[in-house]
């Protein structure tokens, strides 16, 4: 009944309020994937180069509708259409070549391995397994106590590889997107069999990101996809972003800034009622929101309010899972001991859409016993546990341990996020991880494993943020595309994080392009800084 209530009652006051907090939080409502095409215009007569396919080629104006493009882009400038790729390096059908630094979209960890003489585009091991599965059984479902061997060897394998804690069972999705909306079912659900059905309420966190799905969509901390689509759905609530840099207090420590936020989520629970609150929703590190790594002790504390007032912990995975961070998992990162667990991206390094939810044994026993009683679980997919997919992930999985990709980010990693700093030399006032441009654009620069985000500010303060419409973060995404390299951008944070199989003359090659980006990104909020002046 509550969630009715919620619906029928709350919905429209709830969205418009949350709209509305939005609109006048500055900072906020600049969420990430804001692009601001017009805002580099400007500087960029000549930046269609590369974006702009030939006309006839016939891409322009498309028929696709695309995810998290502006209709307008599909026109003017036109999309990038990429056809081949070969190591880290991907080519569009204009045959320009571009390192990968983004490895898709944190998806693909292995996309060929060159230092083992793979010549061609892909992983010649992932090619196979999807090939002889498909010749074997390209397709049957998991419904109705049906199954495939290939799925249940997956479950298995993913219940081994995982170890920061013991977990039950394995769900298995065609994306994160889905693996997230799947955990708040099962939470749901649990919470029903236990005669909890007042606790229902999800926590999540400002500048997440947890998939774009009616609920996964409504769990993410990014206004841009809640504008017009009547969201976040009342029932999630959103306490503070964990990014230390911006938000702490003068003189406050990592740990005292965690304690602070701790103390604020304990706040929430308590102003929401504990017997309202299922679920606490994190990102070992924050991807799209920044690549933001959590505070010294953050989870530590957070759990221990989770704990205190019987809170399930999930952990979303699907960007910092498979050796992202330098570790198989984020939680081993950072010693998390999850509930439940999202998993999807790297899972089949991208060869194939697969995720999947792990399942605590507390949880799953619940949800066995609940099932046995009314007749059946009431969930899944057409394709959870497709046998193609779970072919190609088992596989992948297989390839990331016999290659020990988890040594391999550890030992690039200091070179990758270290070699950023080489930039000190040129003119630049370092503090910790704060570099300031003697022409007034300052960095503040977040690194682990292989992964890493600029956030460009004015006056080297966290609350310099440049005017919209110069789109500076657009400036440095440019120039980097010009010199055959591409980047994430949302607003004026940089995210890079190419495939795990880039080796340390191309990461040499990252470095060097981001140096030629940052002096000419200098040079232009120069000359829009004077200005602004007349």
């Amino acid at each position: 009944m509550m969630i009715k209530r919620f619906f029928r009652s709350n919905l429209t006051s709830q969205v418009s309020a949350g709209v509305r907090r939005a609109v006048a939080s500055e900072s906020y409502n600049k969420g990430n994937f804001n692009q601001n095409p017009a805002a580099f215009a400007r500087w960029n007569s000549n930046s269609t180069e590369a974006t702009q396919q030939k006309d006839a080629k016939g891409f322009k104006g498309h028929d696709m509708l695309a995810p998290f493009t502006a209709g307008n882009q599909a026109t003017d400038p036109g999309p990038l259409v990429i056809e081949k790729s070969e190591g880290c390096y991907i080519y569009d059908t204009n045959g320009k070549k571009y390192l990968d630094g983004l490895a898709g979209l944190w998806v693909s960890p292995v996309i060929s391995t060159p230092w083992l003489n793979s010549s061609s585009g892909s992983e010649p091991r992932l090619v196979e397994a999807a090939t002889r599965q498909m010749n074997t059984l390209p397709f049957y479902h998991s419904f109705w106590n049906r199954t495939t061997k290939i799925s249940l060897d997956l479950a298995t394998e993913l219940l081994e590889t995982f170890t920061a804690r013991k977990m039950g069972k394995v769900f298995f999705t065609s994306s994160g997107s889905e693996a997230n909306d799947t955990q708040v079912k099962l939470v749901w659900y649990y919470n029903n069999a236990l005669g909890r059905p007042e606790k229902k309420k999800i926590i999540s966190r400002k500048k997440s990101y947890h998939g774009s799905t009616l609920v996964s969509a409504s769990l993410t901390g990014l206004p841009i996809l809640h504008q017009k689509f009547d969201l976040p759905l009342p029932f999630v609530l959103h306490t503070d972003c964990p990014h230390y840099w911006r938000y702490h207090l003068p003189g406050e420590t990592e740990e005292d800034y965690a304690t602070r936020l701790a103390n604020n989520l304990e706040d929430l629970i308590l102003k929401e009622g504990p017997e309202t609150i299922a679920a606490f929703i994190a990102e070992p590190v924050m991807g799209a929101g920044g690549v933001l790594l959590p505070p010294a002790t953050y989870f530590e504390k957070v759990h221990a309010v989770l704990k205190k007032y019987d809170i399930l912990l999930i952990m979303d995975e699907v960007i910092c899972g498979f050796g992202r961070l330098g570790t198989m998992f984020g939680c081993d990162k950072y010693n998390i001991k999850p509930d439940l667990v999202s998993l999807a991206k790297a899972f089949s390094s991208g060869y194939m859409p697969i995720g999947a939810v792990l399942v605590s044994p507390e949880i799953s026993d619940v949800i066995n016993s609940q099932s046995s009683n009314i007749g059946s679980f009431g969930h899944g997919f057409t394709f959870s546990g497709h046998p193609v997919a779970c072919a190609v992930a088992l596989e992948a999985i297989k390839i990331y341990k016999e290659r020990n990709i988890v040594k391999r980010v550890q030992s690039l990693s200091p070179k990758f996020v270290d070699g950023i700093k080489a930039f000190s030399n040129s003119p630049i006032i370092g503090e910790h991880l704060l570099f300031e441009f003697t022409l007034g654009l300052a960095v503040q620069i977040r690194g682990i494993g292989l992964t890493l985000g600029f956030e460009f500010v004015d006056n080297k303060s966290p609350n310099g943020i440049f005017p919209s419409e110069w789109g500076v973060g657009r400036i440095f995404w440019e120039e980097c595309k010009k010199r055959g390299m591409l980047v994430s951008v949302a607003v004026d944070n940089i995210n890079i994080s190419p495939p795990l199989t880039i080796t340390s003359e191309e990461i040499d090659e990252v470095i060097g392009i981001c140096g030629k980006a940052l002096k000419v990104t200098e040079e232009k909020v120069a000359e829009l800084k004077s200005e602004q002046k007349q």
